[in-house]
């Protein structure tokens, strides 16, 4: 997907833009930029390959060449940034996170007043931030600019820019897909994806944007130049999965929610005769663990990790374009623990269940480890629909699913009329899909999270959580 931090200071901002960016790596693998603007030497920029590096090796020996008092970085999953952009607006950098769907449709309605032109990158496509920043061109300032950009953008666009001024203008996406959060210390402001990304280096929170909210960040304070929209449609994804523990979105903690959506998944269990008699409840390394904890409590079922995750040299399996790649490295990660595996009934809490390829080898791990049983839960409903608002993956395919390859396979084109059914495990249908994939991957049982589950966990008024991937509602 990707992550972005900055700061506007009256000192050096050098490393706390470095370790800020460095704390988003958890959003991406594939590339990582920073641009940092002084008085004396102007806009200073580099951009790095991180897909098998991490970002802070790549970048450290950049360090002693950076000075400014202001900057911003990112990682993304998609396209080379920050770029740099000299318009009629005047010269500023850019970073962006989001998706355009009409891209396509864009570029061929940019083409159409001759004159026009783009960089391609090698695979002949237009750079999604430039063409963010090419909309944004197409008016007279920036803050009309952007709202121009977001309104023609089928999808989402989050947008960081640094001025010539040392200024930063942050704008959250039209409808707050993704969280953007202003930190204070004693010299400067800053702005993250990730609210501990700057309490770690000793920011204090004073400012979470609202949807469509435009504010300038400078060393002596914010102001709104867009004030916030009323609809919200932030992404529980964000909550059950990607977001990083430590992290809070609209007042709400990562870590507390995935607990309490344990909790309340253990609750329903019980209410209905479905908990399985097991000796340990555990959690998917890393993101199912805090859902197991919760799940383990509330059930009354002792909590353990019969197997833990080698993480210092591996790289996130998903993201390797290669599924054959990804399955390797996922094999490779996984470190058994005998003593919790053999001859014991295992559950285990897995953040959520995207393609299934990885969890059905983490279930032949298990059984040529000795289980007894394995049974899964999974702390999300079932994905029927790829995210068309955020990058989350290259392949955005909803055949790639498990689940609904699975209503493919039951029946046919007509079972795709009839997601809602299959989503829900109390119908005929639901029962059938979880049959069907326990089957498919091994399990002596499976449960998932019901929608309404999840949202009672988040917390937050339902009308503002975007749950497209789970019911085509946006």
């Amino acid at each position: 997907m990707g992550g972005f931090f900055g700061v506007t200071s009256k000192q050096d901002c050098i490393l706390d833009i470095f370790f800020g960016v460095d704390y988003h790596s958890h959003l991406g693998t594939r590339r990582g930029g920073m641009v940092i603007h002084s008085k004396e030497k102007g806009f200073q920029r580099q951009i790095h390959n991180i897909e098998n590096t991490p970002f802070r090796t790549k970048f450290e020996k950049d360090l002693i060449d950076f000075q400014g008092h202001s900057g911003i970085g990112c990682i993304s999953d998609s396209d080379p940034q920050p770029l740099l952009v000299r318009s009629h607006l005047g010269l500023y950098a850019i970073t962006t996170v989001g998706v355009i769907n009409n891209a396509d449709e864009l570029i061929k309605n940019y083409f159409s007043d001759h004159g026009h032109q783009f960089m391609a990158m090698s695979s002949g496509k237009v750079n999604a931030t430039e063409l963010i920043a090419a909309l944004i061109n197409q008016k007279d300032d920036l803050v009309s600019g952007i709202l121009h950009a977001q309104e023609q953008i089928d999808g989402s666009a989050t947008i960081l820019i640094l001025t010539e001024d040392d200024s930063i203008i942050a704008a959250r996406d039209k409808v707050g897909r993704l969280p953007v959060l202003i930190g204070k210390d004693h010299e400067g402001y800053c702005v993250s994806f990730e609210s501990f990304a700057y309490t770690k280096l000793g920011y204090e929170n004073v400012y979470e944007l609202g949807p469509r909210e435009i504010v300038k960040i400078t060393p002596d304070g914010f102001e709104t130049l867009n004030p916030a929209g009323k609809d919200m449609k932030i992404c529980a994804f964000l909550f059950s999965y990607y977001g990083y523990p430590n992290s809070n979105y609209e007042g709400i903690n990562v870590e507390v929610m995935r607990y309490k959506n344990g909790e309340i998944m253990a609750a329903n269990e019980k209410k209905n005769g479905t908990l399985p008699d097991v000796d340990y409840v555990a959690g998917v390394p890393d993101s199912g663990i805090p859902h197991a904890i919760g799940y383990s409590k509330e059930s009354g079922k002792s909590f353990a990790r019969p197997f833990v995750k080698y993480t210092p040299t591996w790289p996130r399996s998903f993201m390797p374009a290669n599924q054959k790649v990804r399955n390797q490295v996922a094999k490779m990660k996984q470190i058994p623990v005998p003593e919790l595996i053999e001859g014991k009934k295992l559950l285990f809490v897995d953040d959520s269940i995207v393609r299934g390829t990885q969890l059905r080898e983490t279930v032949e791990f298990l059984y040529r480890s000795h289980a007894a049983e394995v049974h899964m839960r999974s702390a999300c409903p079932p994905i029927m629909y790829s995210c068309k608002y955020l990058n989350f993956s290259s392949n955005g395919s909803d055949m790639d699913l498990l689940a609904r390859r699975v209503v493919q396979e039951l029946e046919g084109d007509e079972g795709h009329k009839h997601l809602d059914e299959y989503a829900d495990a109390s119908t005929e249908r639901g029962k059938c899909m979880l049959r069907s994939i326990c089957e498919k991957l091994g399990f002596d049982s499976l449960g998932y999270q019901s929608l309404d589950g999840l949202l009672d966990a988040i917390g937050i008024d339902r009308d503002k959580v975007c749950t497209y991937c789970w019911n085509g509602k946006g």
